[in-house]
């Protein structure tokens, strides 16, 4: 592609006072974003959206203010990649609580040109002075999951920046330093607290937010009281830090004074201290890692591998339920109870086989065999619900004795999907894992408390955790960005979603929707939530799945209806036409020209 450069600062600059003081919807009205003023959905209690379509390119993201960062760039010329260093920079200013440079991230990029597929690893590590026994307490038992997220402790070194700039400097046009403008222009300038922001600020404080200072005085009023949804919030010391960054690239942030000061901030915690040192972070490097792709019906579904299980838990569950007619049964508890059954297995070699393949040998391979998956579908029973799954064994030469790990990560994430006027595509799904992380806060931005995806149990019944804290490792993920082919090779659907270990079913449940049911892609993603995790099914509340209750129950499931809070973002790409959605459950918006 001929090299092109940019500038959107000037407009952002301007721009962004206007979405102050006229609010995030009035501030929208342009493309075809009208197209998806929400509106109130019968008898669900959440606002319902239409797809948008778009001829050239589109941008879905989980904040009006990130998807307008990147429509600019798109509009301006940049690329797929360009637009997502604007959109997650303004992610991390106005959706704090769940992605941003103090987490990390794995994205698939799809090269127009080169016609590859390739998968950026931007998982945080462990300190290399991590031991297994890292959340064990002094006699031995670990440490309960609040316990360990709370402090320096659970922080692992970032990501997501050097993830942004190893692919940028492969596929970005745009000035680097442009792409900060955005998220400096509305730093200073200021933003109003979104509903959902002010909502997950509230919950945050029973759990600790408001116990270290830096947070203390961003998202709380002098009284203690959290800050309220309407707030005008500006961010000079995080706006300061992108200049740097703007300027100096992501040394700045691993080798400069801002690792310096997370150090510092990691170590100095009064709860749960941390090891980090600035070795771990002058170390760490991303890597990218072959695609993890698998048939299904007619498409190839392609995600990302180890050290996230979502790729390959993914590719399972299609894989299992391939072996049943999902297109003539349709959405209802027949297809729901297939759904979780096939959950169940694939959850189970989650368990017990998936970590980080570079310090663990993992069945890769094999975990997606074909003749493995179809006698793992021969243990589903269309009349009665098979219990708690054990894992199988997949063909593997290394296998190795090991116990499963069952500890569940918890949601505090988010996804976005971008295509660009090119061709070239974008699937990211990004993290600082619980809700506002560690609660740890430096240079104006939150830091992860990744490191509690690890087991905090080493090993069981004597037998080693493949999902264990150890030096340098990064932990097991469910995040599972996601980018579908047609028969011919090209793309046809960008997706992902936030949503902790339940990422996996959501992202599943939607590509079934759309390849299977042929749904649009916005009904896909607003269809009610099946869920299993090898537990109890959950169902989620006041949607049409909630109805599937008293059936799964006669096929003995446990059922549990429960709110569950996805966020996904996908774009459909046809010959002609992208139709975007955005997930209703959040205050996500898809913008295209």
């Amino acid at each position: 592609m001929t090299e092109h450069h940019f500038t959107i600062s000037a407009r952002w600059s301007s721009g962004c006072r206007a979405i102050v003081a006229l609010g995030l919807v009035a501030s929208l009205g342009f493309g075809n974003a009208l197209a998806q003023d929400p509106q109130p959905e019968s008898g669900t209690g959440r606002l319902s959206k239409e797809s948008v379509s778009s001829e050239t390119f589109m941008v879905s993201a989980a904040n009006p203010l990130a998807a307008q960062a990147g429509y600019d760039v798109l509009k301006a010329g940049g690329t797929a990649i360009d637009a997502a260093v604007a959109v997650q920079m303004l992610l991390n200013l106005v959706e704090p609580q769940s992605s941003g440079i103090g987490g990390g991230a794995f994205l698939l990029y799809w090269d127009a040109d080169s016609k590859i597929l390739e998968t950026y690893d931007g998982r945080e590590t462990a300190p290399a002075a991590a031991t297994p026994g890292y959340f064990l307490k002094e006699d031995g038992t670990p440490k309960g999951f609040w316990e360990a997220v709370v402090g320096g402790r659970s922080v692992g070194v970032p990501g997501t920046l050097r993830l942004l700039e190893v692919a940028h400097g492969k596929h970005g046009t745009s000035n680097w330093s442009d792409l900060f403008q955005p998220a400096i222009s509305l730093a200073d300038a200021g933003f109003e607290i979104s509903p959902r922001m002010a909502k997950s600020i509230a919950g945050a404080q029973e759990r600790g937010l408001d116990k270290f200072p830096a947070a203390r005085a961003y998202f709380f009023n002098a009284d203690g009281t959290p800050k309220a949804a309407g707030t005008v919030l500006k961010n000079p010391e995080f706006a300061a830090t992108l200049r740097a960054i703007a300027e100096g690239g992501a040394d700045v942030f691993y080798k400069g004074d801002v690792a310096k000061n997370i150090v510092e901030a990691v170590r100095a915690t009064t709860e749960n201290p941390g090891i980090l040192t600035l070795e771990d972070f002058a170390n760490y490097e991303v890597k990218e890692r072959e695609p993890v792709c698998m048939n299904y019906r007619s498409h190839r579904v392609c995600g990302m591998g180890p050290p996230t299980s979502g790729g390959l838990t993914v590719g399972q569950i299609l894989s299992v339920l391939s072996h049943f007619d999902l297109p003539a049964m349709g959405p209802g508890p027949e297809a729901a109870h297939l759904f979780a059954e096939a959950a169940k297995l694939a959850y189970a070699d989650r368990g017990l086989y998936m970590a980080d393949s570079d310090f663990v040998r993992m069945p890769t391979k094999g975990l997606l065999d074909g003749d493995y998956l179809s006698e793992r579908a021969s243990l589903i029973k269309r009349d009665g619900a098979m219990g708690k799954a054990e894992p199988g064994t997949p063909p593997w030469k290394d296998a190795a004795l090991r116990s499963p790990d069952e500890d569940l990560e918890r949601p505090g994430t988010s996804h976005f999907v971008i295509r660009d006027s090119y061709g070239n595509a974008v699937s990211m799904t990004t993290t600082i894992e619980t809700g506002f992380g560690s609660r740890v806060m430096v240079n104006g931005f939150l830091l992860n408390n990744e490191l509690t995806d690890f087991s905090r149990v080493p090993e069981k019944d004597g037998k080693p955790i493949a999902n264990r804290v150890e030096g340098g490792k990064r932990p097991r993920s469910s995040m599972a960005p996601t980018i579908v082919f047609d028969g011919q090779g090209e793309p046809v659907l960008l997706i992902g979603s936030p949503g902790g270990s339940r990422i996996i079913n959501y992202v599943a449940k939607t590509l079934v929707a759309v390849l299977d049911w042929e749904m649009d892609i916005q009904k896909a993603i607003d269809l009610g939530h099946f869920v299993n995790r090898n537990g109890a099914t959950d169902l989620e509340q006041g949607t049409e799945a909630a109805g599937y209750q008293a059936a799964l129950e006669a096929l003995g499931h446990e059922v549990a209806v429960r709110d569950l809070n996805s966020g996904l973002h996908g774009i459909v790409i046809a010959k002609d036409k992208l139709t975007g959605g955005a997930d209703p459950r959040r205050e996500g918006l898809v913008l295209g020209d």
